[in-house]
């Protein structure tokens, strides 16, 4: 089956949640997300649920739960969600 070059594909813009959308967060640049915290990620607040492999780039794989909905879980690159902000 060929795939189109379709509108419906997602963007490289959709990937990454925007840090000014979101004051108090920040992008894990020093540090890995642990299993049980929530982030932001381009679905809304998730939880880790488990801190998976690591990629090419050095980063790691997250396995999320959407917080607000019932929907399976799912995988995002840690650099690609938002933590709560360490600074005060």
């Amino acid at each position: 089956m060929a795939y189109s070059n379709s509108s419906k594909r997602l963007k490289n813009a959709d990937l990454h949640v925007d840090p000014e959308a979101w004051p108090g967060w920040e992008v894990p640049i020093d540090r890995v997300p642990w299993r049980g915290e929530r982030v932001q990620c381009t679905g809304g607040e998730a939880e880790v649920s488990k801190v998976c492999w690591r990629t090419s780039d050095g980063g790691h794989v997250l396995e999320l739960k959407l917080v607000d909905r019932d929907a399976p879980p799912f995988y995002a690159a840690a650099s690609n969600v938002l933590v709560r902000s360490s600074r005060s």
